[in-house]
């Protein structure tokens, strides 16, 4: 079997979608990160197909060793990205040629089912709590938030804190003490004003605090409110292969690392971080913000992963893209049964979910007083 063709399709969801054909009429399917990048990171598949078109699609770790390493900037988050769905596809492929799920050739799985969390969002504390029900009502046993209305300054004044302890409390009355609830902070907070923050949140018991600054510039600080908390810290969906999350590991700067296969190098490289992280007792509760597609792939990953805790269920189960959607169930996904991926793409869907125009950046958050930036 050889790869023919490469297709790309671009989502509205801010992802992508990669076809990787084959002579023998296998099409296999992969979701690399996108984002407000769409195009250069579809450029970068391209570039990349060139030395993988009229290859055998199985030689699977052969392919990812030598794109990578024979890239100057190996660690660049849009080659990785390519790469993550270039891998992805190719075990699709792996997966339908021998009538397998993708998980089973993992090795097996450690779990029955994958256990998922929900976003909620809104503006006010009614608003958020609200939506927060929603989600249970939904099926799910645990829900991420953030934390913050508004743009954050480096330090708050007491206002400030107790907007944000309103809001996390107005969600724990509404779902209640059964319910997990993350906080994600999306790296908006200096360290100083996330040491003050997790201190008052720490009587809520959030499940974990998401990137409560800026981890992957800097560890130092991280590993800091890590030492400074009880609540578990949660960070890497910007990381990238292995060597990304190897720092760290290697001084437990977190309790739970959060790769995103579509650009931390793909299902196999997801394995690796797992494994690295278990060494030093680090769960992982993958990324997955926007794309069903990477929820699929995730679980596989996770399937047979000892150190799993939780993932996202970013961008839902697939309703109206999958031919045969996700179902969640007490907080739970179950295993695909399917080859491959075991899940297939809706031609309509396709062409509903099909991003027309050009791609935007995404706009700075500021603030209103004086008009300075944000971190997001």
């Amino acid at each position: 079997m050889k790869i023919r063709d490469f297709e790309v399709t671009p989502l509205t969801n801010r992802g992508l979608l990669l076809q990787v054909h084959t002579d023998e009429g296998i099409t296999g399917i992969g979701a690399p990160m996108n984002y407000e990048h769409g195009r250069t990171v579809e450029r970068a598949i391209f570039d990349m197909s060139e030395y993988l078109i009229g290859r055998d699609p199985l030689q699977i770790e052969d392919h990812w060793q030598t794109l990578y390493r024979s890239s100057y900037s190996r660690q660049m988050p849009i080659l990785v990205a390519a790469l993550s769905g270039i891998e992805m596809a190719c075990l699709d492929i792996l997966g339908k040629s021998v009538g397998l799920p993708l998980w089973k050739l993992l090795g097996g799985s450690v779990r029955e089912r994958i256990r998922v969390y929900g976003a909620a969002g809104g503006q006010s504390p009614t608003e958020v709590a609200a939506s927060a029900r929603e989600k249970v009502a939904a099926g799910f046993t645990a829900i991420k938030a953030g934390p913050f209305p508004r743009a954050v300054r480096h330090i708050e004044p007491p206002a400030g804190i107790d907007a944000v302890l309103d809001r996390v409390s107005a969600i724990r009355e509404a779902v209640g003490p059964e319910v997990d609830i993350a906080l994600d902070f999306h790296r908006a907070t200096s360290p100083a004003f996330a040491k003050i923050l997790l201190r008052e949140l720490e009587p809520l018991r959030p499940l974990f605090v998401e990137e409560p600054t800026r981890s992957t510039d800097n560890i130092g600080p991280l590993l800091e409110l890590a030492r400074a908390t009880s609540i578990p810290i949660a960070t890497g969906e910007r990381c990238t292969t292995r060597w990304g999350f190897r720092e760290i590991c290697e001084r437990k700067a977190a309790a739970i690392l959060q790769p995103d296969i579509r650009h931390c190098g793909g299902v196999l490289e997801m394995k690796k971080i797992a494994a690295l992280a278990e060494i030093h007792e680090i769960s992982i509760a993958p990324h997955n913000a926007a794309d069903p597609l990477g929820v699929v792939a995730s679980i596989h990953a996770m399937a047979g992963t000892s150190n799993f805790l939780i993932m996202e269920y970013g961008g839902g189960g697939g309703e109206g893209f999958f031919t045969e959607p996700l179902q969640i169930q007490d907080g739970f996904v179950a295993l695909p049964q399917g080859p491959g991926l075991g899940v297939a793409i809706d031609p309509e869907g396709l062409a509903a979910f099909t991003h027309q125009g050009e791609w935007r950046q995404r706009s700075m958050r500021r603030h209103p007083e004086d008009g300075s930036f944000a971190d997001i």
